[in-house]
């Protein structure tokens, strides 16, 4: 099993950064990749940013690209999503997820078996 504590939301101005973390604890030596998604009031949970373990591959949805940095620090098995130039749209809870295994896309919910509590970041206009 694998536990994910994320962290770092918060009220931010428009053009404003916040950074969130995600600790792992668990088996964290099988995660083949790590996710954060969003969820807005009212919408379905939508896929921000994923990074592999392994080979460190990124992806990012369209929305975010140019604004959000996914990394991960394999000394402490954290994952980081730094976001900047922040927009009231971005406004959402924020979940990290995590994947043992290579099967399906990286931007289905539904292949994170492993999920975080959330972690809100607001956006004021």
């Amino acid at each position: 099993q694998v536990q994910l504590v994320e962290s770092g939301g918060g009220l931010v101005q428009a053009g404003g950064s916040l950074r969130l973390a995600c600790v792992p604890s668990g088996r964290t030596v099988r995660i083949y990749r790590m996710a954060w998604f969003r969820q807005a009031p009212g919408k379905e949970r939508e896929f921000v940013s994923a990074v592999t373990s392994n080979e460190g591959a990124t992806q990012y949805t369209d929305a975010v690209k140019g604004r959000f940095t996914i990394s991960k620090d394999n000394v402490k098995d954290t994952v980081y999503l730094q976001m900047t130039s922040l927009k009231p749209e971005d406004t959402a809870v924020y979940y990290c997820a995590a994947n043992l295994l290579n099967v399906g896309n990286y931007y289905s919910p539904r292949n994170y078996p492993y999920w975080g509590q959330g972690t809100q970041v607001t956006v004021s206009s």
